[in-house]
């Protein structure tokens, strides 16, 4: 079977996404709670509308002190807008805090749905670990860019407008000379803004990378061991790391140049407008009570400008996010047909399941991974698939159970083609006991019970039973309520819980790749009889290169290079095949045809 070559995780960059396609994902997170939002940008403007009027406030304070007025009013009103300012604050934190992890949450759970939903040939070359990255890590990127930042924005926008306009009020020359250090630092902070966004994205690929490497290593851990690979493992995962840290720190220099530049921007303007204010005062051009409430609007400036800068670099954050986030909204998810209609009840007939000419490739450059295969695999009995690695067998597998699609030819269900099945009709006819064997996080009842949550107790007590687990079992601490963990128990009963899993479903159709691989002979012998029973009320077609698995099937089909070279029985093949014999040979089964019976 020819597999195109695919990359590793952190030898294929992210692709980029346009600017606009990023801000519309962002968006999309934040559409749902559009209402919140607004009511919290309602809040921001009240806050920054007091915030406003304080320096004019302050300049009536200073007026009455002249001319010896009562400063009861102005006074109060004061307080009234200090307090109003800190109250507003507090709602507003508390509400877009709330509403941020309710983001990040919708987030999350969207994209496991959409992993989960996703073709198995898209997961197929990427690593577990850089995904589990990108829900965990990533999400938290978009936190700011879709809550806070939204309102910072329109905030600083609204406050920096507001406090220009009364400062073109109280006086036009200093505005002036106010509006050009405002253009100059946004520019020089603008330029900083792209390269920022570059810099966290290339960190967070990186993080992505060091997840997917720890989670393979840490899966095959004994075998990194083994090999005294430890060091060399560390090196390379913390080679992620320090790339990482790298370009984080790239990010860091270039968000902190940005404060500095709008900082020192706003002080600059203050030293300009006592400078150019103290000479007007002098000149009589305006009065001192005027230019400490522009004073004041100034040193209001550095809430404003801090804020948009503030939501400028959370967006940065949140557009790399969004590139990666999008990368995994791009990927193709499963879908039924046009044509798939609900699942009738099942027709009588001889023959359960048909591959009708099939061809597969890998890829359109690749050599068919099966080449015109026919194939009829009966309503009971057992059919076992064989043949040298790469012929073909577990291709033919995920064709049955739908991951992958026929580019030539049909497969056909009960006389229906499987485009015409939905596939969770179709995969719940079928059980299905990968090569891996893996078990689902949670305790035993949950694995056994997982295709078929409706179970009984007795139920998965008899299929433990049949696979001869079932002392086991009950030598747990908790029985089938005991969490499993990869050294809960050996490979050979992982094996065998994969297996009464299967069994537990009683589906029409099982299908076993390599289920017996880590068993002993006794528990081997223990499912040859499961399946023996399984295969007189329904289908089971294994796929075994331990040939003694497989010598009693019903029919042994015989595959080579993406072909069918023969079907029959043991006895059959041993006569006719001479690929058929030299399998046998190389694992030491008697070859002797049976004598012929007198009768």
């Amino acid at each position: 079977m020819s597999v195109p070559y695919s990359p590793p995780a952190e030898e294929r960059p992210t692709p980029d996404l346009p600017t606009g396609a990023k801000i519309r994902l962002l968006w999309s997170y934040a559409r749902p709670h559009r209402r919140i939002l607004i009511v919290g940008l309602l809040l921001g403007l009240l806050g920054t509308a007091a915030e406003l009027v304080t320096p004019l406030v302050t300049k009536s304070v200073l007026d009455g002190l002249e001319v010896d007025a009562s400063l009861r009013g102005p006074v109060t009103l004061l307080a009234v807008l200090l307090v109003a300012g800190a109250v507003i604050g507090l709602v507003q934190a508390i509400l877009l805090g709330t509403l941020a992890e309710r983001i990040i949450l919708a987030a999350r759970t969207g994209m496991v749905r959409h992993l989960l939903r996703t073709r198995v040939t898209e997961l197929g070359t990427r690593s577990a670990g850089e995904m589990v990255t990108r829900v965990t890590s990533d999400t938290m990127l978009i936190r700011e860019a879709t809550t806070s930042s939204i309102v910072n924005a329109v905030n600083g926008l609204v406050g920096l407008v507001g406090a220009l306009v009364l400062m073109a009020y109280l006086d036009v020359v200093l505005l002036g000379t106010t509006l050009g250090v405002i253009v100059l630092v946004g520019v020089l902070a603008g330029l900083l803004m792209p390269k920022l966004a570059k810099a966290q994205q290339d960190a967070q690929e990186e993080i992505g990378a060091l997840g997917g490497r720890l989670e393979g290593v840490l899966r095959a851990l004994r075998t990194v061991k083994a090999a005294r690979a430890e060091a060399r493992e560390t090196s390379r995962i913390a080679g992620h790391a320090e790339r990482s840290a790298e370009k984080s720190i790239r990010a860091v220099r270039l968000e902190a140049w940005a404060w500095t530049i709008t900082g020192g921007g706003i002080n600059l303007a203050i030293m300009l407008i006592l400078g150019v204010g103290a000479y007007r005062v002098a000149a009589g051009d305006m009065t001192v009570t005027t230019l400490v409430a522009f004073l004041l609007y100034a040193f209001q400036l550095m809430m404003p400008v801090m804020l948009l800068t503030m939501s400028l670099t959370a967006v940065q954050s949140g557009l790399a996010a969004a590139a990666r986030i999008g990368e995994i909204d791009a990927m193709a998810t499963e879908a039924d047909a046009a044509t798939a209609v609900p699942a009738t009840a099942t027709t009588a007939a001889d023959a359960a399941l048909e591959l009708r000419d099939v061809e597969y490739r890998y890829s359109p450059e690749s050599t068919p991974a099966l080449d015109g295969v026919s194939l009829t695999i009966p309503r009971h009995g057992h059919t076992a698939i064989i043949g040298p690695s790469g012929a073909g067998k577990t291709t033919i597998f995920s064709l049955l159970l739908k991951f992958l699609q026929p580019q030539r030819g049909e497969i056909v269900l009960d006389g229906r083609p499987f485009a015409d099945w939905r596939l969770a009709d179709l995969r719940s006819r079928i059980a299905y006991v990968e090569q891996d064997t893996p078990l689902v996080p949670g305790t035993l009842r949950e694995n056994l019970a997982y295709a078929a949550p409706d179970a009984t107790e007795d139920e998965l007590w008899a299929a433990l039973a049949t696979v001869r687990l079932d002392h086991r079992a009950r030598d747990l601490e908790h029985g089938l309520d005991t969490v499993l963990s990869p050294t809960t128990m050996s490979g050979g009963e992982r094996q065998r819980v994969a297996l009464a899993r299967a069994l537990v479903t009683d589906a029409e159709l099982l299908l076993l790749d390599e289920a017996t691989a880590q068993l002993d002979g006794l528990s081997e012998a223990a499912v040859a009889e499961g399946i023996r029973r399984q295969a007189a009320t329904g289908a089971v077609v294994t796929i075994a290169h331990r040939l003694s698995t497989v010598v009693d099937a019903d029919q042994i089909v015989l595959l080579e290079a993406g072909r069918v070279r023969s079907v029959g029985t043991h006895q059959e093949l041993l006569r006719s095949d001479e690929l058929y014999r030299e399998l046998v040979a190389a694992l030491r089964i008697a070859t002797a045809p049976e004598p012929a019976t007198t009768t």
